[in-house]
């Protein structure tokens, strides 16, 4: 199975055209469909990867595994990032202040209270 056949059924799985996932991964008009030629670039491979919910190794054939390497370090450490001036931390597409993240550690630490 080709790369551009694992995409088109892969979207397919997901209730997705191909015409929707292009749009959906903001990638230039039509492109997908140009993928039963041409060899996808790493980055436009990636974003539909993403959208699809699977590992690039997936879309390439690699793996019969949709999540093979997908990156198992998605977890969070909120205590350390809320507490980490460094770490910069957006909500509604603001940048939350330092005083806003001690505050919302502190009603973590107020909710961990409770289930005790």
């Amino acid at each position: 199975m080709t790369t551009f056949e694992r995409i088109k059924q892969t979207a397919k799985e997901r209730g997705l055209t191909l015409n929707q996932l292009n749009d959906t991964a903001k990638l230039k008009n039509n492109i997908i469909y140009s993928w039963k030629n041409k060899t996808p670039s790493a980055e436009n491979l990636s974003k539909v990867a993403d959208v699809l919910g699977v590992s690039v190794d997936y879309l390439l054939g690699n793996t019969d595994d949709m999540h093979a390497n997908k990156k198992s370090d998605n977890v969070i450490n909120l205590d350390e990032a809320l507490s980490d001036k460094g770490v910069i931390m957006e909500f509604q597409g603001k940048e939350l202040s330092d005083k806003a993240k001690r505050g919302i550690l502190e009603i973590l630490n107020l909710i961990d209270g409770d289930e005790e």
